[in-house]
């Protein structure tokens, strides 16, 4: 478990058919590791279905996870998206609240929820953000009855809308005013989307930092992959899109990050490391470890 002003962890391998035949062995490698806590793919293991939780599934997901020496983030839907139309967010709505009643059954610290897009050129996006602001504050309670904070990660944005930059989500958040909604900062979609719309990356960055309980370490080099590659090797051979490298393998600046960012009280740094170098895993989490040591932190919680 967690010692210290700071939490450091990873998040566990994960893919599209995620069976709890490999849950129970990823969590015996996490307890080997120097790490105080991982992050579940809650997204990738069956336990709710149509918006409502499988009490059975949710058994077995609890049989493997409880008594054990580390502590749990949570990782919810990456479909989720709170400023879709109208006809489709009731959806949304149940997925996120029935994955955080899962959460908090499985004794989750952090819920990672995915920020929302809109369509390009949508005419009036303002009730979109009202109704996001909505549901995250109704969410927020739900979190705060169990102990949990609701964690919203800023996105790099792509094809199918507009995301946020990290600075447009800290208004967000402090619009929302709740204490348990607060904010992921993934320092590569934040470095993806700053070098994509031209904009200062440290600044963007620092002006999230205040509000992100939660961090999602990992490398690129601020580029998105504008076209299809066959191989993972080949979008790194040209360093290109979110890859997930381990820390250092990238440009991001993070002794730059390191000085210009203080985050609230009491944050989690998780390593999000790519298949590939999971034979790197324990470098990467020291590595995450000695960043933590040298950031700034204990302002607003």
């Amino acid at each position: 478990m967690r010692t210290g002003r700071f939490s450091v962890g990873y998040s566990i391998p994960n893919d599209d058919d995620y069976g709890l035949v490999k849950l129970g062995p990823a969590l015996d490698e996490a307890e080997r590791m120097t790490v105080d806590c991982v992050e579940l793919p809650l997204y990738a293991i069956e336990v709710v279905a149509a918006g409502r939780v499988i009490p059975e599934r949710l058994r077995k997901v609890k049989d493997i996870t409880s008594g054990r020496s580390i502590g749990y983030t949570i990782h919810g839907p990456l479909r989720l998206n709170l400023l879709e139309q109208p006809d489709l967010l009731p959806m949304h709505r149940d997925v996120l609240k029935a994955m955080l009643e899962v959460a908090a059954e499985l004794g989750g610290r952090h819920f990672v929820a995915h920020s929302g897009s809109i369509p390009f050129h949508t005419a009036n996006p303002a009730p979109r953000f009202h109704r996001q602001r909505d549901i995250l504050a109704e969410m927020g309670d739900l979190a705060a009855a169990n102990g949990m904070v609701i964690a919203v990660e800023n996105l790099f944005g792509g094809s199918e809308g507009y995301a946020m930059l990290p600075s447009e989500l800290a208004r967000e958040i402090k619009a929302i005013g709740h204490p348990s909604v607060r904010a992921c900062l993934d320092f590569s979609h934040a470095y993806l989307r700053s070098t994509k719309l031209g904009v200062s990356f440290l600044d963007e960055a620092a002006a999230l930092a205040p509000f992100a309980k939660h961090l999602h370490v990992h490398d690129s080099f601020g580029v998105l992959a504008e076209s299809h590659f066959g191989y993972r090797a080949e979008r790194l051979a040209y360093g290109l899109g979110d890859l997930h490298l381990p820390f250092g393998l990238g440009s991001i600046p993070w002794d730059d990050l390191a000085e210009r960012c203080e985050f609230p009280a009491d944050p989690i740094f998780i390593h999000e490391l790519a298949p590939p170098y999971w034979s790197d895993l324990q470098e990467a989490i020291d590595k995450t470890r000695s960043f933590a040591e040298k950031t700034k932190i204990g302002g607003r919680s």
